[in-house]
């Protein structure tokens, strides 16, 4: 049950942030879930990489699709993924749940550090 709370807050926190922050605003939210919902061991990396990576790519889908991924592939040809628009909407999510994960983690430490843990 942590674990989709903490899912869901990251998604939920990182869409609002995504409104009025740069793309470091994924970090923010990851950092905040998990400082408010904590968990254990390599689920505090693990889950708010894949809300946050899940996030952006059906986010930069959304906006590729808007023009047919012409800018998109443009880009994909800049990186070397032959155009690849598939492939590129795979890096911008690992790179953004790499981001939110190691955050996540942090903010798991400072509820660690600053509240005394029932164990």
């Amino acid at each position: 049950m942590k674990k989709t709370t903490n899912f869901v807050l990251t998604i939920l926190l990182a869409l609002v942030f995504s409104f009025f922050l740069p793309w470091w605003g994924v970090m923010l939210a990851a950092l905040l879930a998990g400082a408010i919902v904590r968990l254990r061991n390599v689920s505090a990396f693990f889950v708010p990489f894949l809300a946050i990576a899940l996030f952006w790519i059906v986010y930069a889908w959304m906006l590729g699709n808007a023009n047919n991924f012409i800018l998109a592939k443009k880009i994909a040809d800049l990186f070397a993924l032959n155009g690849n628009v598939y492939l590129l909407l795979l890096v911008t999510g690992v790179i953004g749940g790499l981001s939110a994960g190691i955050a996540g983690v942090f903010g798991n430490q400072l509820r660690a550090a600053f509240f005394k843990q029932n164990t």
